[in-house]
């Protein structure tokens, strides 16, 4: 098994962009600079980031760097202050900094604590813990919600718990006293001193970089793309506070998609504001502008992450089999020769005839018996998984767990390059995955359909396939994986069915491989508030890769299958059919065979009525829905 976890060990050939990057940083005359790197979710970003993160602090020069999760304070009260506090903690501790830097970072503490009572005032506190902490009555709630002048009391109190609002009087008499600062006033604040407060913490900053000699700051941000919409855009609005500031460098590391929809998500208002009449293209237009200005005011230098090619992705297996069979040392040194290699050889594959030198013969025989696997495994991988590393690895391990179960069940004659490739159907094409098993369960594991297919895709005869079997055995990925090897005619399947029957009712494209866009697009289909804001989502999901675009119209079928009387699961399936989906129709009829259609809301059937006309093929669901239903009965009323 693998960890699924960000390395320092290059495994990808990534160490040329972490140099690259390194290497703007060190660059003083581009500072201060903001780099964005932009890869789909589980690309390598956080693994290029801490191989920047390992070569800076290694450095003997006065550069600062610090890596700062976002996703890990996720649940924390403010996100903006979170960052600002794990900054300034890098030079509280930094042993090459006196009193005189300490001394400044504690003041500006301070500020970031005023920052964080002024941003959140009163509504995102969690009062009710903060009261019993403290010990106040419950009544105290009631006075909180009226008016502001009833709540001060208590904001006094929000401020002493955060440290700050005290300080030694001066006089003699009182010199143990504290005095406490008014804390409703702050709440009062006008929008003009808030701006003083940013502005002076700006200043502080300068003067405290000035004061430590340092030659730069660099700050890595990773995993924002995990983080919820509202907490991204808080972490890029305290980015925000040090634009401009000499010195200093920010690399932040996100899917490029999730920002996006989190800057729409958070100013919706703002973009939907200037005449959003009747056209949803205008309202698309302007989100699109609005974001690009957002991100380059923040972003000056945008970084793509390349997907990794077939030669790249038969390398990476072959590395992750040596990482999980070679002691620590070995493995050391087949990264050692792996950047030689690369270095010499961009385009070939690293794989184990290239070790022969640097292992034992016990290791290569090790090695040797997964020589096989991998070759066979590469191209439907690359194919299938879109070479993204992470879903490589989860993949491995899904494979592993299976492969281990067919040991246990001793089965013979056992292959696992058939079990691989059916692996990559059941991840990339679910729906043709069920429809192999079901073609299998009736005829002893060789299903004489899939005999044809293969036959039909090596001759090149798409015609006939889509003829015979329909549509969606005639995609491009599809086709490829039919004709690649190994073939599956004449392989009895059921034993490879057997081991995956705890996925049959939902595939490996479940929870452990959605990325967090599918996660974040599903729940905003899901809770749609108008017509408009449904046919915008729905429109960003047709926009999706293919495989991402499988993955969330699975989490609709098995939504469905728990809800069906839930409208809103029907309505974002025929949703997608409307916007232009390719398979979101086949993936609704699927799910309308395994429900109960006496559970499907009655007043669906305006929907489809209203769509029909611009949408022809909503009407092959007419003859889908069972005529003695409801539905059915009302689809049929609407006919005559």
């Amino acid at each position: 098994m693998w960890s699924d976890s960000e390395t320092t060990n290059d495994l990808l050939g990534f160490r040329v962009h972490a140099d690259l990057l390194e290497a703007l940083v060190l660059d003083d005359g581009i500072l201060p600079v903001t780099i964005g790197v932009f890869g789909d979710w589980g690309s390598g970003k956080s693994s290029i980031m801490r191989m920047m993160e390992a070569k800076l602090n290694a450095l003997e020069d006065d550069t600062l760097c610090l890596y700062f999760n976002g996703w890990v304070f996720e649940g924390y009260d403010d996100a903006k202050a979170a960052l600002l506090d794990s900054i300034l903690k890098a030079f509280t501790d930094e042993r090459r900094f006196g009193p005189a830097v300490k001394a400044k970072v504690t003041q500006l503490f301070k500020s970031v604590n005023w920052m964080r009572v002024m941003g959140l005032g009163l509504k995102n506190v969690a009062l009710p813990l903060i009261l019993a902490h403290m010990g106040e009555p419950t009544s105290v709630l009631a006075a909180v919600s009226g008016a502001l002048p009833a709540a001060a009391g208590v904001v006094n109190k929000i401020g002493g718990a955060l440290g700050v609002g005290k300080k030694k009087k001066d006089d003699e008499a009182g010199a143990d006293e504290e005095e406490k600062t008014d804390f409703s006033s702050l709440l009062q604040e006008t929008p003009e001193e808030k701006t003083m407060l940013v502005r002076e913490f700006r200043q502080n900053f300068e003067e405290l970089l000035a004061e430590t000699n340092i030659t730069r700051l660099v700050v890595l941000i990773d995993d924002l793309d995990r983080c919820s919409p509202d907490r991204l855009i808080e972490n890029l609005e305290a980015i925000k506070l040090f634009v401009n500031v000499p010195k200093t460098a920010f690399i932040i590391g996100a899917d490029p998609r999730i920002v996006k929809h989190a800057i729409e998500y958070r100013y919706k208002s703002r973009i939907t504001a200037d005449e959003p009449t009747n056209a949803d293209a205008r309202t698309e237009r302007i989100s699109d502008q609005f974001v690009r200005d957002y991100l380059e005011k923040l972003i000056q230098i945008p970084y793509y992450l390349p997907r990794l090619s077939d030669s790249e992705v038969e390398t990476y297996l072959s590395l992750l089999f040596c990482e999980k069979h070679l002691t620590t040392a070995t493995h050391g040194r087949v990264l050692s020769e792996f950047e030689r290699f690369r270095t010499a050889n961009r385009y070939g594959a690293f794989g184990f005839a290239d070790l022969s030198t640097l292992l034992t013969p016990e290791e290569a025989q090790q090695l040797k018996l997964n020589a096989p696997l991998v070759t066979s495994l590469a191209p439907v991988i690359t194919e299938g998984l879109k070479g993204n590393p992470r879903q490589i690895k989860r993949f491995l391990n899904s494979f592993t767990l299976r492969t281990r179960l067919a040991g246990v069940a001793k089965f013979t004659s056992f292959r696992l390059d058939v079990l691989g490739k059916l692996m990559v159907l059941e991840y990339a094409e679910p729906g043709l995955f069920r429809k192999i098993y079901d073609w299998q369960a009736g005829q002893e594991g060789e299903p004489r359909e899939l005999t044809e297919l293969e036959s039909l895709a090596g001759e090149g005869n798409i015609d006939e396939i889509k003829n015979k079997h329909g549509a969606h055995w005639t995609s491009e990925r599809v086709v490829r994986w039919l004709k690649v090897e190994p073939l599956l005619a004449e392989v009895d399947l059921r034993d490879y069915f057997w081991i995956s029957r705890d996925q049959l009712a939902g595939s490996i494209s479940g929870a452990s491989l959605i990325p967090p866009l599918i996660k974040t697009l599903f729940r905003e289909l899901m809770e749609y508030g108008s017509e408009t804001i449904l046919r915008a989502s729905a429109s960003k999901a047709t926009q999706l890769k293919d495989n991402e675009q499988t993955i969330l119209l699975e989490m609709m079928v098995q939504e469905i299958a728990k809800r069906p009387a839930n409208i809103k699961g029907h309505r974002v399936l025929i949703d997608l059919v409307i916007t232009g989906m390719p398979d979101a129709l086949a993936a609704y009829k699927r799910a309308l065979a395994n429900i109960n259609h006496a559970d499907i809301p009655y007043s669906l059937h305006n929907t489809l009525r209203l769509n029909e006309g611009k949408t022809p093929s909503l009407k092959e669901l007419y003859g889908v829905y069972d005529p003695s239903s409801r539905i059915g009965k009302a689809i049929a009323g609407s006919k005559k």
